[in-house]
């Protein structure tokens, strides 16, 4: 076994403060007093943001006494780069959350937490080697001390991992190791590409604990994930794609593995394409989802017997789309979560009917996780707008949730922007739509406020009433922000989500707008101060904005797509495009992807513009982001383009995060004379420099 050296990262279970305690450090190094809520409060501004703690991937222990779970935070030290780091925690699942204790303190950020199946072992992924050959792999520790030791050494390093139900053999994900002479053209720059050729598949592995012995059970050509051992080990249920190409994230199909011969056939004979399939605790049974491809299609639940046989969907009845299966301990009902207007509420699927009940009803998210072997406690995470993602516990009934941490009790101290749903009419054809209202801190009804249009991306997506960052600063500096989920957005079924084909840029365009107009005539949101910024498909929407009207003071587009002829081509999710577009490339329907492309009227655009982009974006590649900047450059239309370096699709490095929020604040703080009051001023000034 290699040990890590403590110094790299070691077991703090004596040494670790609690979650509530580790929470008010930063509190007392604080000199300076800031800006204050009419009722004393702080301001939420962005070092606030970037202090909040991320909490996710709750594991129970076997026993279901304690539960493990991640916890991401940014590591902000002066004069070096700034990081995100996670780590390991344990809490009592009945105890009080200031008995939640930190397992680990890595340099590295740890992943995949697994309990052997004895309890007595936790497991986890994390980086080994150097800086340019780092390589994730397994690393075991004692859940009552003791230092982690690294486990695996598989050769290309370690995707995902789950213990043998013996506990004795690890269950791998992982590309199969280059070969020598593969290893030699590398080292000597000999590294020609040839696109859509020698793709790297995942394949399934066995490593024996004991003797640290490896073994590939899986080959062909396709790619596997997501596999999870039948409750004797006998067999293997995992997730396929022809390729591991973005593109091809849709086309699952769900296998079953003999272990002992090798051999696999498929959970079900059906053109659709199936996945997560997860066994009930008697083996009998296995529940899967089924999808029919296009992302705005209902993602369904079925059953059927491990032993093979007819399957029997679940979710009769059921319009909305079916999260991970969570079987209960009795095997009567299957579990899960699913998005709902602005909330995702946990289901139960009656087996034996088919038939689906609401569990819940609360404003927030609430994700289910696991169920106690015994049947009586769920466990999850859950989040509203006040609160960021913390674990929760329950029974079956879900009458009401215990939260098992609060990493982020700090955020008393805190004003906070309230929030709620509203709902309008849309001058397209009157259809009844929705979206989240932030309302600034000390909002008074009486006035009227700075206001700030975000539509969400996807557009396959919606916006929820989670703790969300960019809401609180926006409303800690005097803004009225509306996220409408127009039609296209998910929560409302299968026709509601589809309602934007062929269509991008009309009806979700007007319904993004009578949900302005609504704002303007309740008297909430100023008509002389209005602004708009998103990202993606987002990005997409204010870029059209900026072509098709001239209401707005100042917008800004992030990672938008202004030219869809070219972005088929650039993208790394070609058939999803074509899903919007009559199922067809632009060269085979030039005329839809022309008028749907903000380009086309690029010539209309006088509103200043921010435009920001990560320059390593392969979802939205930055020549988007180029063609509409020289546009309007060359047009002189007020414009200023910011590009992140390093930063793909989504942000990931705590500067940038920050650079983008408080460009936002400076950006409309002067177009819409709302100047920040959370940010240092040096930062305002330096940005407002930069102003176009």
């Amino acid at each position: 076994m290699i040990h890590l050296k403590p110094a790299a990262c070691v077991l703090s279970i004596l040494l670790a403060a609690s979650a509530a305690a580790m929470a008010q450090e930063p509190n007392e190094k604080q000199t300076a007093p800031g800006p204050r809520s009419k009722d004393g409060k702080k301001l939420f501004g962005t070092m606030e943001a970037l202090r909040v703690a991320r909490v996710f991937s709750p594991r129970l222990s076997p026993d279901g006494s304690r539960i493990a779970y991640l916890v991401a935070e940014n590591k902000m030290e002066k004069d070096k780069p700034w990081k995100s780091v996670t780590q390991l925690w344990m809490a009592p699942t009945n105890g009080p959350a200031s008995a939640s204790r930190q397992y680990t303190r890595c340099e590295e950020s740890v992943s995949d937490v697994r309990w052997s199946p004895d309890g007595k072992l936790l497991g986890f992924l994390m980086n080994v080697g150097d800086e340019k050959d780092k390589k994730q792999q397994v690393w075991f520790m004692y859940v009552d001390g003791g230092e982690p030791w690294q486990v695996t050494k598989h050769k290309s390093g370690v995707r995902s991992f789950e213990f043998s139900p013996d506990g004795k053999t690890l269950l791998l994900v992982a590309t199969e190791p280059e070969s020598e002479n593969q290893e030699k053209r590398a080292k000597n720059k000999d590294d020609a590409e040839v696109v859509d050729h020698d793709l790297k598949m995942a394949r399934l592995w066995t490593w024996d604990i004991a003797s640290s012995q490896e073994k590939q059970m899986t080959n062909g050509d396709f790619t596997a994930s997501d596999p999870r051992w039948s409750p004797d080990g006998t067999h293997i249920t995992f997730t396929s794609n022809p390729t591991p190409r973005q593109d091809d994230g849709s086309l699952q199909t769900a296998w079953v593995l003999d272990v002992a011969s090798g051999k696999q056939r498929k959970l079900a004979e059906t053109a659709d394409f199936t996945h997560t399939a997860r066994w009930s605790a008697d083996g009998k049974w296995i529940a899967y989802l089924v999808s029919r491809g296009a992302p705005f299609n209902q993602t369904t639940l079925f059953v059927t017997s491990a032993a093979g046989g007819k399957e029997r969907k679940l979710t009769n009845g059921f319009e909305l789309n079916a999260g991970d299966p969570v079987w209960g301990a009795d095997g009567k009902d299957v579990y899960f979560s699913s998005n709902s207007r602005e909330s995702v509420e946990i289901f139960a699927a009656d087996v034996a009917s088919g038939t689906v009940r609401q569990l819940t009803e609360r404003p927030g998210a609430i994700s289910l996780s696991e169920i106690s072997a015994n049947g009586q406690t769920a466990m999850g995470t859950w989040s509203d707008p006040e609160h960021p993602a913390e674990v929760f516990r329950s029974d079956l009934k879900f009458g009401g949730i215990q939260p098992v941490t609060n990493h982020n009790a700090w955020l008393a101290e805190y004003a906070l922007g309230g929030t709620e749903v509203a709902k309008w009419k849309s001058s397209k054809d009157g259809m009844e739509i929705d979206g989240i209202v932030t309302k600034p801190v000390d909002f008074d009804a009486s006035r009227k406020y700075p206001f700030l249009l975000n539509p969400h991306g996807g557009p396959t997506g919606a916006s929820l009433l989670t703790f969300n960052s960019t809401e609180q600063i926006l409303a800690a500096n005097g803004y009225l922000l509306l996220e409408p989920n127009f039609r296209g957005s998910t929560g409302r079924g299968e026709r509601f989500a589809s309602a934007n084909q062929n269509d991008w840029g009309n009806g979700d365009y007007k319904d993004d707008m009578s949900g302005v107009q609504a704002m303007v005539d309740k008297g909430w949101a100023d008509a002389e101060r209005l602004g708009a910024f998103g990202w993606s498909y987002g990005g997409y929407m204010t870029l059209w904005i900026d072509t098709q009207t001239d209401k707005f003071k100042a917008i800004s587009p992030g990672a938008g797509l202004p030219d869809l002829y070219s972005m088929y081509s650039q993208t790394d999710i070609h058939r999803y495009m074509t899903m919007f577009f009559d199922m067809k490339a632009p060269w085979d329907n030039f005329q839809e992807y022309w008028d749907h492309s903000p380009m086309k009227y690029v010539e209309n655009v006088k509103t200043p513009t921010m435009i920001l982009h990560g320059q390593a974006d392969t979802r939205v590649p930055i020549p988007q982001a180029e063609e509409f900047y020289r546009a309007l450059y060359e047009r002189h239309v007020p414009v200023e383009y910011v590009v992140y370096p390093r930063e793909n699709h989504g942000f990931v490095e705590p500067r940038h995060i920050q650079d983008r929020w408080q460009r936002y604040l400076v950006f409309f703080g002067k177009y819409l004379n709302n100047p920040a009051k959370t940010e240092p001023k040096d930062a305002v000034e330096r940005l407002s420099k930069d102003l176009p």
